[in-house]
């Protein structure tokens, strides 16, 4: 870790960052970086970047619409997210199509259905059939009113920052000031590894740090293309991109919250496409979680697949990827539920087998009670050898409460196996989103306050259309 450690703050010290916006190169020059204009290369004292970062805090928390839904980072909190940013969304009856708007909001109301996901990923999918300057803000519109829960915003300049500041202001009932004490927005600022940070992504950062808004600082390091096919390679450019994206952050506002993102991975030598859920992600992840608590930063990782349909590879790559970032001691699983073929896909199907692998890992992490009455001594003593536990008063007192309940597969429903046993668990999930959806409710929001959103969105949009 050491090695890793000083390998990263002599990357920003002798090679530095291409720093593409102005914004963020003023505000790091303003801090006595070493600033080349004329190649907007950025590099930063190991000293400095150390103490900036050991001003970000270990432990924060997230405020929703519904105060039964706020979560907290960091510690041994964990945080399951659900997927965030294909371009494309699929299911069994309609296959792989372009991100649209009606998917898009039958996506986030299924999130809003299933409590093994804490929080919103920042847009299920991209609604592609909306115009790319404002829907932004028909995607917070729905996040208002389908969820009570977190939502991500997008990080991708200052503009969609501030949008979604006033709309969850006004959904919250609180002003600029009350939010900098209870933040309430997340977004993943992302870094054009190798080494440079693209001018959208640098205001997104700085907007949200002004305004006390955590960020999750996230290099896209796949080991072989945009990194050091080298796993400690990969992992110091990893770390030197995210300490950057984590001082940038502290010089704008110290204290700001920050998360400490991992993505490292690696690519298919033989193809060039990228591979998630092997051997070398789950050593990162188990790398990454060490580094996270190095500077005691909260920490964020992946549940990833490479597999382009909902099989076997998407199953075991997922699990694998999970069980990787838990063991790390992830505090924010992101694209933890739905994600599918590299990223490229929201899947309705693979949302409900993520969320039963979800609940699985929830169920292992649950400590075991150890008391008299959980050692089972009586029932042990009443059945004695050769005997079974079914009926006994210990079975039946403990089993609605006691035991993890299956999603996909129902191992109970003996009578109905020839006509459903046989089904795959694709199959399943297929029916259980299609009947989550036909169920769900989105929670109640007063009638002003939907008034006043609507006004507030269709504000922005003439606003945004006449070039305001």
């Amino acid at each position: 870790m050491e090695a890793i450690h000083r390998a990263s703050l002599r990357i920003l010290s002798e090679i530095g960052l291409e720093v593409l916006g102005d914004r963020a190169l003023d505000a790091v020059r303003g801090a006595g970086a070493t600033v080349d204009r004329s190649s907007r290369n950025v590099r930063l004292d190991p000293a400095q970047v150390e103490a900036l970062v050991a001003t970000a805090p270990s432990v924060f928390d997230l405020y929703a619409r519904n105060p039964e839904r706020d979560i907290t980072f960091g510690g041994t909190n964990l945080v399951f997210g659900a997927v965030g940013g294909p371009a494309f969304v699929s299911d069994l009856d309609r296959g792989r199509r372009a991100g649209n708007f009606a998917d898009f909001a039958d996506y986030v109301r299924l999130i809003g259905a299933l409590d093994i996901i804490h929080q919103e990923g920042g847009g299920p999918l991209e609604p592609t059939d909306l115009p790319v300057a404002t829907r932004h803000l028909d995607m917070y519109r729905t996040f208002a009113v389908e969820l009570d829960k977190t939502w991500q915003c997008l990080g991708f300049g200052a503009t969609p920052v501030r949008d979604a500041l006033d709309v969850v202001c006004l959904i919250r009932g609180v002003d600029r000031d009350a939010l900098l004490r209870e933040p309430s927005l997340m977004t993943v600022i992302n870094t054009n590894s190798p080494l440079r940070l693209d001018g959208p992504m640098g205001d997104g950062l700085i907007e949200m740090a002004i305004h006390g808004q955590p960020v999750v600082a996230t290099p896209f390091t796949l080991a072989g293309a945009m990194s050091p096919v080298s796993l400690a390679g990969a992992l110091a450019q990893q770390n030197a991109e995210a300490l950057f994206l984590v001082a940038l952050a502290q010089i704008v506002r110290p204290g700001a919250p920050m998360v400490y993102g991992a993505f490292t991975s690696n690519v298919d030598m033989r193809t060039g496409s990228p591979a998630f859920g092997t051997p070398e992600a789950v050593k990162g992840a188990l790398a990454s979680g060490q580094l996270a608590r190095r500077y005691g930063l909260p920490w964020r990782s992946s549940n990833t697949t490479a597999s382009n349909v909902v099989d076997a590879q998407a199953a075991y790559e997922s699990e694998m990827a999970v069980w990787g970032a838990v063991m790390g001691g992830v505090n924010l699983l992101y694209q933890g539920a739905g994600w599918l073929e590299g990223g490229l896909t929201a899947s309705f199907e693979k949302l409900i087998v993520d969320a039963e692998i979800l609940q699985m890992i929830s169920e292992v992490l649950q400590p075991i009670p150890v008391d008299e009455a959980s050692l089972g001594f009586d029932a042990i003593a009443d059945v004695g050898p050769g005997g079974h536990f079914f009926g006994t008063a210990h079975t039946l007192e403990r089993y609605e409460t006691a035991f993890y309940r299956p999603l996909v597969s129902d191992w109970r429903n003996f009578e109905t196996w020839q006509a459903d046993g046989s089904r795959t668990a694709t199959e399943r999930a297929n029916t259980i989103w299609k009947r989550l959806l036909a169920e769900a409710v989105p929670p109640p929001l007063d009638p002003p306050a939907l008034e006043a959103l609507d006004a507030l969105v269709a504000r922005r949009k003439r606003e945004i259309a006449a070039g305001a």
